[in-house]
């Protein structure tokens, strides 16, 4: 078998330069419901024309925030056709590819590639514990199978301790594929992260180590290059004004958005993604509810965070609706 992956030959698509870099608070948007639970199409175009207005330098969907694991294979693809068209490459657009199956990883991310979109984003597989070669070997098979560049998401806390993209395994997938473009890194340990980063860099300079939540201030200096964010469904200028900080080594702004950042993620954490959804509707952004079985936001957890985001000064520095 391993025989096998390391003998699959290599496209030419695969080796050529692509037209866009990775960088700044890339924004991965929630999937809006209607209030039967059904996809709001027209809704998630508006949202991504939203956030591209904004300033996004990237979209990504649907991480899990987007409700992921509780959409449907057809809905995922139409949600990534309605994203591409919407884009209509102003910005990259990553799909998230992630899956029980890996069949159905395979059938999202050739999907993805028919399409348009301009990079996948997989993850080790779900509900199990694989050793490192069994991830290994999972990624190669996805990366082979499609052109497009190859994000992975690397959720230790998510798929269990052990269950992670150590620095040896992100060398061999980056000796293995020319299309293994970067990483999404939500391990929370700088060590690991300072290490990966250190073996990623100096094996591919361009290559994108994305913090999966908002904590930037501290990564950006050691290599990574921007995030995928939740609050700029909430505050995109504030993300704009953090990251501009970053790149001009101004680190008390920096440090003084980060801080802010940092509160109003605390907001969503709880009843997460329906928190964010539910702080959404007070900036005249409603995405619907969310699908069961997690809770929607409940009338007073709305009334709580339109406080919260009064007393952090959001309601008057960020743009209104759509």
């Amino acid at each position: 078998m391993a025989t096998v992956l390391e003998q699959a030959p290599v496209s030419a698509a695969r080796t050529q330069k692509r037209w866009f870099t990775l960088h700044g608070v890339m924004q991965a948007p929630v999937t809006p419901l209607h209030e039967d639970f059904s996809v709001d199409y027209e809704g998630l175009a508006k949202m991504v024309e939203f956030h591209v207005r904004n300033g996004a330098p990237a979209i990504a969907w649907p991480h899990h925030k987007a409700e992921s694991p509780n959409l449907t294979i057809a809905e995922r693809k139409r949600g990534a056709e309605v994203i591409v068209k919407t884009v209509a490459k102003r910005v990259p657009v990553s799909i998230f590819v992630g899956t029980l199956s890996e069949e159905d990883a395979l059938d999202l991310a050739r999907h993805a590639q028919k399409i348009g979109a301009d990079m996948i984003l997989t993850i080790s597989p779900y509900c199990r514990r694989p050793t490192q070669e069994e991830i290994y070997r999972s990624i190669v098979r996805i990366g082979t199978h499609t052109d497009l560049p190859v994000l992975t998401y690397n959720s230790p806390w998510r798929n269990g301790e052990g269950v992670e993209f150590t620095s040896e395994l992100t060398e061999r997938l980056i000796e293995r594929l020319p299309n293994y473009i970067g990483m999404k890194d939500a391990s929370f340990h700088s060590e690991k992260f300072m290490e990966i980063a250190r073996v990623a860099l100096n094996m591919r300079p361009d290559f994108a180590i994305i913090m999966g939540l908002e904590h930037l201030l501290a990564s950006y200096p050691l290599g990574a290059c921007g995030s995928f964010s939740s609050c700029g469904a909430i505050a995109p200028n504030l993300c704009n004004r953090f990251y501009a900080a970053l790149v001009a080594n101004d680190w008390p702004t920096a440090r003084t958005c980060q801080y802010k950042i940092t509160k109003l993620y605390r907001l969503f954490k709880d009843q997460y993604p329906s928190s964010l959804k539910g702080a959404m509707i007070s900036m005249g952004r409603a995405a619907g509810p969310t699908r069961p079985p997690l809770p929607t936001a409940s009338k007073e957890r709305v009334e709580f965070l339109c406080r919260q985001l009064v007393e952090l000064g959001v309601m008057d520095t960020e743009p209104h609706g759509w």
